[in-house]
């Protein structure tokens, strides 16, 4: 089945299909480092790095007539450039740009994913958000299904939860219950944070190569499915911290962040190390429990967590290894980036990928969805649209 990632981003929405043996002809990212990382690492697709605002003539760009799905994850954001327009509408926003290549290209289904979030977001008019996307999709001919889906039962060993929009074009029949992956794994079960990243080199604040050999043979069947028969360990390089910051480290115990920090070795302000900012965050500088899978690694991962033994943040391949992202994937663009830079950097295009093995098991669950069309009936009940918006969770 051939398929379009559309705000591809650094691709572990594509890579996960692509595992399901889908074939991603066709990706779309607006961000110069994501793109270059995409294309590193699936060079035969044909990739457009632009605004998706921008393009007009969609069926152009596309280089096969028949294309089976759309996935991709476009920004919740709103947007508008003048008069009254809510810039909290979906209608506004990128989203549409998604909706028009859907209804543009006709695809069998399509898979869109977003943050919790949207479920409680509303317009200027008090509209909910999740059901002005729903309806704008029925208008173009599609059944929608909303889940969430959280990533630790998938095998990622990271409690990571997303919100997933399931559409299935008119002509096949809509049923959840024979469209939506089943957990593989419970809640006693979960890969934690050692399964995934106890077999890296231990370095310090500073240390690391762009290419490091492995100095530990795996320890788990985690490990071995990441490593690929890989010869060599990228991106695992760690930041430079101050010893002011090192310090603040070493008196952070499992389980506690920042605010648990005596005073001498709190935030300080920018610019006036001697001044205390006040600002405290219960997630910055979090060290958590290396037994567990790992909170959700977001597009500022790098602030909020800190490696469970060291005294440093997590590298942007340990942080890899939690979104289930294989060592042979190789990430460009700077590690990190300052706030007035555009550009995605490595840590921020990890934080914002949709984890490769939940998206693999997605991927599954749809191929035997339309292997099994025949055999499948509708239900109702599912898509229509209600006024109670109700998560089938």
């Amino acid at each position: 089945m051939k398929i379009i990632d559309l705000f591809a981003g650094c691709g572990g929405f594509s890579l996960g299909f692509e595992k399901a043996k889908f074939n991603t002809v066709f990706a779309l990212e607006i961000d110069e480092w994501a793109s270059q990382t995409f294309k590193h690492n699936h060079p035969d697709v044909k990739l457009f790095t632009k605004d998706i605002r921008k393009i007009k003539n969609i069926n152009n760009l596309i280089p096969v007539k028949q294309i089976d799905g759309i996935i991709g994850g476009p920004p919740c954001q709103g947007f508008s450039l003048s008069g009254d327009r809510d810039q909290k509408d979906p209608r506004n926003s990128l989203f549409m740009d998604f909706s028009r290549f859907v209804k543009t290209l006709k695809p069998k289904f399509f898979v869109m994913e977003n943050v919790p979030g949207i479920l409680s977001m509303k317009t200027g008019n008090n509209e909910s958000v999740v059901q002005i996307i729903k309806k704008q999709f029925h208008k173009i001919g599609y059944k929608v299904y909303i889940q969430k889906l959280n990533a630790a039962f998938y095998g990622v060993p990271q409690l990571r939860e997303r919100i997933f929009f399931f559409g299935i074009r008119n002509d096949f029949p809509m049923n959840p219950d024979y469209l939506i992956p089943k957990k593989i794994f419970n809640k006693d079960n979960f890969y934690s944070i050692n399964d995934a990243i106890s077999d890296l080199p231990l370095i310090n604040a500073g240390e690391g190569n762009t290419k490091q050999n492995y100095l530990k043979k795996p320890k788990n069947e985690y490990q071995k499915k990441m490593r690929r028969n890989n010869k060599f360990i990228f991106n695992h390089i760690a930041m430079k911290h101050t010893q002011r910051l090192v310090d603040r480290f070493k008196v952070i115990k499992i389980g506690q962040s920042l605010a648990n920090v005596p005073k001498k070795h709190m935030q300080r302000k920018r610019g006036d190390v001697s001044k205390i900012s006040g600002k405290i965050y219960g997630q910055n500088n979090m060290r958590p429990n290396p037994k567990n899978p790992s909170p959700t690694i977001a597009a500022s991962f790098q602030s909020n967590f800190i490696h469970p033994k060291l005294n440093r943040n997590f590298t942007a391949r340990e942080a890899a290894r939690l979104q289930s992202f294989p060592d042979n994937y190789i990430f460009y663009g700077k590690r990190t980036t300052m706030s007035w830079e555009k550009n995605l950097s490595q840590y921020q295009q990890i934080g914002n990928a949709v984890a490769p093995l939940l998206a693999f098991e997605i991927a599954k669950s749809i191929k035997k969805y339309f292997k099994n069309i025949k055999k499948i009936k509708d239900d109702e009940n599912s898509y229509k649209i209600i006024e109670q918006y109700d998560l089938f969770s």
